[in-house]
């Protein structure tokens, strides 16, 4: 098939942006006020789909992280000592009124991260779910009774909160990654202090509005946004008084973190990298093989951890998967997320679009063979079309780095074992996406995979009730499900006699 170019919407002008972020809060949240930073320095937020200045926001420094975990630490004994129904109402109260501002949060979200608004709106969706997920579990910590073998004392385990949590989340999904995060360590009795990415700091800061509205006691959530995370993360942790780190991002830096977290023995959740790969069977139903390709690429515009980054598909079904997959991708429309028609929106960041040029440029330049897309859309904002590359040569660095944008390399194979050994030739285990009309070949395939969670013929994997957490370096924990709450809780064992 000839590449043929994306379709690009009109952008709409920035006084749109500025109504969007005109009732964003902007200041540091802690102890339950809106305060400017230690030092009244600030920082520029950018809409991708422009690259004008929207926002600013003010910029929280060491001090300001201390004061944020003394804020937390000062609140720390009465939430812990809030009843779980207590903590379950106001969880549950932070459900409706996130749905009752879903449009405005959606908008929020798509004019400084530059999804489409439907990726937004169900972003908003995802996020409410855990608040309201949470404040179902919150009332529900495990806990064991029973005699000792011996007969001689009886055993008691209970579970009691971590302690201070410092939460750190991505640009991706400034509100899902919050919640998810914010919501469990709340349900457990935990106070917290969230570092959103500088990226898309708007957000999260309406967020805490939320929960302030919601009735979330002062000093339980703070929220610090700045661009110095590295010391302020640093210095909060090396606190004694906080228990728990839960990180979402890179690898790179999740290894950093856990070197910080270790001076204090800090107890770590860190969900990493991916570098999913989506193996298609000769046997697999077309339809449903691409349709989950485009929502497994696509979602977020494929920055997403949980986006498929290698397409294995096998020879019998490569060339019709390939033109078919090519002719979806490049019917997608792309412009500003706020357009009514835009399906893709911009990157995040010209570092991030000059990331997946490198990408797909060293792919062609090793053999690969473009069917869409492939080259920058002119004019501002962070442009990329959706590209499929096929051929692609197995040294190529796109097979080996997340993508992290709209791009989708194709590989053939042969057998079964050939791709689980390439699917597994990874440092990431994140997630696996299978597609085969043999549910006992794919749940076999799916327990070879070394990944942390398998979607079988279907393209999206992420659910609140699902314990959400990779293998290998793709990280340590899991979020969601009752398993994130116990990420925030600590197992005590009493022997007793009477």
């Amino acid at each position: 098939m000839k590449p043929t170019p994306a379709q690009k919407t009109t952008p709409l002008v920035s006084p749109a942006s500025a109504a969007v972020v005109r009732d964003a809060p902007t200041q540091l949240f802690i102890g339950g006020e809106w305060v400017s930073a230690n030092e009244g320095r600030t920082f520029e937020v950018v809409d991708p789909s422009t690259g004008d200045v929207i926002a600013t926001v003010s910029d929280g420094d060491i001090a300001d992280g201390l004061s944020a975990v003394d804020a937390a630490d000062r609140a720390s004994a009465a939430w812990k000592a809030t009843s779980p129904r207590r903590r379950s109402d106001v969880l549950m109260k932070c459900f409706h009124l996130v749905l009752e501002q879903a449009e405005w949060l959606a908008q929020l979200i798509t004019v400084e991260n530059g999804k489409a608004l439907a990726d937004a709106r169900s972003e908003v969706a995802y996020a409410a779910e855990f608040f309201r997920w949470y404040a179902e579990e919150a009332v529900r910590a495990p806990g064991e009774f029973g005699p000792a073998p011996s007969g001689s004392n009886h055993i008691i385990v209970k579970h009691e909160p971590i302690g201070i949590a410092v939460l750190v989340t991505p640009w991706n999904f400034p509100a899902a990654m919050a919640t998810r995060k914010i919501a469990p360590a709340l349900a457990a009795g935990c106070t917290c202090i969230l570092k959103p990415a500088a990226e898309t700091p708007l957000t999260a800061l309406a967020i805490g509005e939320i929960m302030r509205q919601a009735g979330v006691p002062a000093g339980v959530v703070n929220i610090v946004p700045t661009k110095k995370a590295g010391p302020v993360v640093s210095a909060m942790l090396h606190d004694k008084r906080v228990r728990k780190l839960s990180f979402t991002g890179s690898t790179g830096v999740g290894r950093t973190l856990l070197r910080e977290a270790a001076d204090q023995v800090v107890s770590s959740s860190m969900e990493l990298g991916g570098n999913a790969p989506f193996v298609v069977f000769d046997d697999a139903d077309l339809e449903t093989a691409v349709a989950g390709a485009m929502v497994a690429k696509m979602r977020n515009g494929g920055e997403a951890c949980t986006a498929a980054n290698r397409f294995y598909v096998q020879k019998g079904i490569l060339a019709d998967f390939t033109r078919r997959f090519a002719e979806e991708m490049a019917a997608l429309k792309v412009g500003s997320g706020l357009a009514p028609n835009t399906q893709l929106g911009p990157l995040i960041t010209e570092a991030a679009l000059a990331k997946v040029e490198r990408l797909v440029d060293d792919a062609v330049a090793k053999g690969a063979r473009l069917v869409t897309g492939g080259s920058r859309l002119d004019g501002d904002g962070f442009y990329y079309p959706p590209t499929v590359l096929a051929d692609v040569s197995p040294d190529a660095e796109i097979l080996r780095e997340e993508i992290f944008g709209p791009v989708a390399p194709v590989i053939a194979f042969e057998t079964e074992d050939e791709v689980v050994r390439m699917a597994n030739d990874t440092e990431y285990g994140l997630v696996s996406y299978v597609f085969s009309s043999d549910l006992n070949r794919a749940l076999s395939v799916a327990g070879r995979l070394e990944s942390g969670m398998v979607g079988i013929n279907r393209g999206v994997v992420s659910d609140a009730a699902a314990p959400f957490g990779g293998m290998k370096q793709s990280g340590l924990g899991r979020e969601g499900s009752h398993h994130g709450m116990l990420e925030y809780l600590e197992t005590k064992y009493i022997a007793a006699s009477w």
